[in-house]
């Protein structure tokens, strides 16, 4: 087992950290070295590029939606087989939860995990400042093991020579690299498009070229040796390993338009003895047949609005499997497409499945963005009164609700709590994206549900 880990951390957002992160796991690549890619916090998309660069599932580790253990636990069992496992951070190294405390950072991840940090700073405009932004990092958390720094946004080779000089001299640790303001590099959208230009491979060219850029002005040599950690302990027993054989099928929708699933989600259902089927909606594939369970994740649905529109028996099958009480998950982007039509920006409107009364209104602002404790309500199968999970949400379109339909669950944020969502029978939906590993105990029950389902099923079919 590898214990060679690497946490990217930047002074704040925007500094240039997920840039930087696909290119040194590129340029590390291209050495030869087996690579897995973290991300700390709840975001789908950085994670996606990981994965397209390195060929192995990024992971999220995030220590506000589950407890310290869980988060060792998904870094250990996933980093055993490779050479170096890169985490990229999240905001700036410091920012997290509250203002106040470290709890959610990327500097209480590195930490947790005895992770070595590798600071990247926007040295633009500045030179011997950069050395007292860097010693501010140091000083703030005694526990953080701030091992390196890459200076971005230089003016040239000279401009970093000083700022290397500076930051060495005061904060005593090595200046690795550096990427120069020409190099206008620029990261691919990340919304419209990215998804299916990643399955296409049409951005393998640009994570070649990130990588040899990379390589022209970082010692990646030293920052592996900078990367060299104390191994982590196994934890016993994992929430992740298998508890059960086979018991239920549950459909997965996944393609272009539905694609943000937590990796450790579909490995929890499979450790408690799910079969996950995959099927793609915009590709005409209908919900199998004998599937138990239904699980229809986050994506861009508006951006597909037209050709989801136009795959009639898709959604036929996937109205007619709701009607008959399969048990269903549906998650922001699988919500949108559950109800009777979506309305894009430009005030076209789409059919969708109509499983759920309502209509879906693209925004061009956001709506919602931001970590959610959620609480159960009666008649949930999944989530139940008096049980808490937590997830996040993230979308531009807001739901037109009928009066008396009954929210799914109950929905605490930093300025309100308020029900959510759409539940009938057994559908559950809504924008928020859960974690499993928040409250594993959901997964027992949306498989009790299933068996239920199961056992009826055969029942009528008899």
């Amino acid at each position: 087992m590898s214990s060679n880990r690497l946490v990217i951390a930047g002074t704040g957002s925007g500094v240039g950290k997920t840039t930087f992160t696909i290119g040194l796991m590129a340029a590390l690549q291209q050495k030869g070295y087996l690579v897995q890619g973290f991300k700390c916090g709840p975001d789908y998309i950085d994670p996606t590029f990981h994965t397209a660069v390195t060929g192995r599932p990024s992971r999220n580790l995030d220590s506000w939606m589950f407890e310290e253990g869980t988060v060792i636990d998904i870094l250990e069992r996933n980093s055993r087989d490779v050479d170096i496992s890169i985490i990229e951070g999240v905001m700036g190294f410091y920012d997290g939860k509250s203002p106040l405390e470290d709890r959610g950072s990327t500097a209480e991840i590195s930490i947790l995990t005895k992770s070595p940090v590798l600071l990247i700073v926007n040295c633009s405009s500045i030179a011997r400042s950069s050395a007292a932004i860097v010693k501010g990092f140091q000083l703030l958390n005694e526990n953080v093991n701030i091992v390196g720094v890459i200076a971005n946004q230089v003016g040239s080779e000279g401009h970093y020579k000083i700022v290397k000089a500076a930051i060495e001299k005061e904060c005593s640790i090595p200046v690795v690299g550096y990427l120069k303001k020409e190099k206008n590099i620029y990261m691919p959208s990340r919304h419209l498009g990215l998804i299916p230009a990643i399955e296409r491979g049409e951005l393998q060219p640009f994570f070649q070229q990130l990588g040899e850029v990379i390589s022209e002005t970082v010692d990646l040599e030293k920052i592996y040796q900078l990367s060299a950690s104390s191994e982590l302990s196994s934890i016993h027993p994992s929430i992740f390993e298998k508890k059960a054989d086979q018991q239920v099928k549950i459909a997965v929708a996944k393609d272009a338009a539905f694609n943000f699933y937590y990796q450790e989600n579909l490995e929890l259902l499979q450790a408690n003895g799910v079969a996950i089927e995959y099927f793609a909606p915009l590709n005409g594939e209908v919900v199998p047949p004998d599937a138990d369970g239904l699980y229809i994740g986050g994506g861009f649905p508006e951006e597909f609005a037209d050709e989801l529109s136009q795959q009639t028996a898709v959604k036929e099958s996937i109205h007619h499997a709701i009607s008959k009480g399969i048990p269903t998950l549906a998650e922001c982007g699988g919500f949108m497409y559950l109800t009777e039509s979506i309305f894009t920006t430009d005030g076209k409107r789409y059919e969708m499945v109509g499983a759920i009364p309502g209509t879906i209104e693209m925004q061009t602002n956001l709506v919602a963005l931001g970590y959610r404790e959620i609480f159960g309500v009666k008649g949930n199968f999944l989530i139940g009164e008096g049980q808490e999970a937590k997830g996040h949400e993230f979308h531009y379109s807001t739901y037109s609700q009928p009066e008396k339909s009954n929210y799914a669950y109950e929905t605490k944020s930093r300025f309100k709590k308020q029900g959510e969502g759409y539940m009938h029978d057994n559908l559950i939906a809504g924008y928020t994206h859960f974690h499993f590993a928040s409250n594993p105990q959901l997964v027992v029950q949306w498989i009790e549900q299933c068996k239920k389902y199961q056992k009826k099923a055969v029942h009528t079919n008899g």
